[in-house]
């Protein structure tokens, strides 16, 4: 059921991220008098979700968890100011916040959810990882919460198709991104790199530039393990020649021991091995990876377009453009990326307050595009935003990272989004460990096949 649906909306997720380029190139179409005089995006006021509302005026606390935990960024500052606008309009509710990093609250989750005490509210991903939890009943269907004030209409379309199953929808999404490597001018400069490399060769020998110079080449926090698989799932979508691997593996037509995979295996190792990474990548986590590059002190990040605000609102703001990750041996189509429908908002079925959770979450969904616009964060969202960027003040790397989705041919989504868990963790870790020896690559390709055999459902 999941996989036809995220066969279905692939396209059409597409075609609706492209009203965020339009917009952002000042497409008329998309921008009304109102818009142009504003420069923000048309959104759903707070006055609307508060007819959403069924208020009992009882005091209540809410617990929210999530993955923004830099307060330097402009996620941390929206969820912040969302959850203060709402209990200040609503007295008698109060919100605690949970901030984790991605990984410890992955961990944290899957405690929580084995003695069945899940947050109010809490961040799943989407598709394969959050299947357990569906099938377990610990998320509540928000079908009903989506049919109040439009709020399902802001969303692009297909997007929430991600998150569905059976025709509920248990989840509402941050973003729905692209993977680019970003990459800093000046030290390109410092180094002599005249061009971004458009071939996996480029790649290797700006990597040896930039290590003779002394510079960190490519930033990475992989302590948490899926960003190493996300780069790596770039390589495999070009040693592929295009998108589909892991599914023709669920489909039985491939296995993980065939060319195209240990090839991307042995690719991937030769970026290992020729000092890509900083030393002690698998002690540093996600955002002290991101951290690395955000202070001017690596060349380049291969991340999800969801970073770009946060590039913007750090010291190497004006210094940072970005490139599609190259081909690999010749192989693959530098506009077919890696897509990432976001991390998304669930509610658990169980809340002791689930009427105020789900009024919440309304209230804290219709406002998050607007909110996200004014704090120039809005690229990669997964709803509908109708606003100029380059009128509104956003960077040319905001501008440029949001024409990248009007290249968009097709693409591959995260590993753990596609296959069940227990693959996706021997995957995982099979990967950090190439950050730390050398590992025949047939024998990596093995460990997959066997870790898929062993949990094929």
């Amino acid at each position: 059921m999941v996989k036809t649906k995220m066969q279905k909306s692939f396209a059409i997720g597409l075609t609706a991220v492209m009203a965020l380029s339009l917009a952002a190139c000042g497409n008329s179409n998309n921008n009304t008098n109102e818009g142009a005089a504003t420069n923000a995006p048309k959104s759903t006021d707070s006055g609307n979700a508060a007819t959403a509302t069924t208020d009992s005026g009882k005091k209540v606390t809410l617990t929210f968890q999530n993955i923004y935990p830099d307060p330097a960024t402009p996620a941390y500052k929206m969820i912040h100011e969302l959850t203060d606008q709402y209990m200040k309009e609503h007295p008698n509710v109060k919100i605690e916040l949970d901030t984790l990093n991605t990984d410890q609250q992955k961990v944290k989750l899957k405690t929580q959810a084995a003695s069945k005490e899940v947050p109010d509210i809490t961040i799943v991903n989407p598709a394969a990882q959050m299947k357990p939890f569906v099938d377990a009943g610990l998320f509540a269907p928000l079908n009903d919460m989506l049919d109040q004030n439009g709020l399902k209409d802001t969303y692009q379309e297909g997007l929430l198709d991600y998150y569905s199953f059976d025709n509920n929808v248990y989840a509402l999404p941050d973003g729905n991104n692209i993977e680019v490597v970003y990459y800093n001018k000046e030290l390109f400069d410092q180094a002599g790199i005249k061009n971004t490399p458009t071939t996996f060769e480029e790649l290797l020998q700006d990597v040896k530039i930039l290590k003779d110079k002394g510079i960190t080449p490519m930033a990475i926090g992989e302590k948490d393990s899926w960003t190493g698989s996300f780069l790596f799932m770039n390589i495999l979508l070009r040693t592929n020649g295009g998108p589909g691997f892991l599914q023709d593996v669920l489909d039985g037509k491939k296995t993980f021991e065939d060319p195209a995979f240990i090839e991307a295996v042995d690719a991937f190792q030769q970026l290992v091995q020729a000092g890509a990474f900083p030393d002690g990548a698998t002690s540093i986590d996600a955002n002290a990876g991101g951290n690395i590059f955000k202070t001017g002190k690596a060349a380049m990040w291969s991340i999800g377009s969801w970073e770009t605000g946060a590039i913007d609102a750090s010291s190497v703001a004006g210094k940072v453009g970005a490139f599609q990750f190259p081909t690999v041996n010749g192989k693959g189509d530098p506009n077919e990326f890696m897509l990432a429908p976001g991390s998304a908002f669930a509610v658990s079925a169980n809340s002791e307050h689930l009427q105020e959770t789900k009024d919440f979450l309304n209230f804290f969904a219709s406002e998050y595009p607007k909110k996200q616009f004014e704090l120039k964060n809005a690229v990669g969202i997964g709803q509908k935003v109708d606003g100029d960027l380059k009128a509104a003040g956003y960077s040319d790397l905001a501008v440029n990272i949001a024409g990248l989705f009007n290249q968009v041919k097709g693409g591959d989504l995260a590993f753990d989004n596609t296959m069940n868990p227990a693959t996706a963790q021997v995957h995982l870790s099979s990967i950090q460990n190439l950050f730390v020896q050398k590992v025949d690559s047939a024998a990596v390709a093995k460990e997959h096949q066997t870790a898929y055999e062993a949990n094929k459902e």
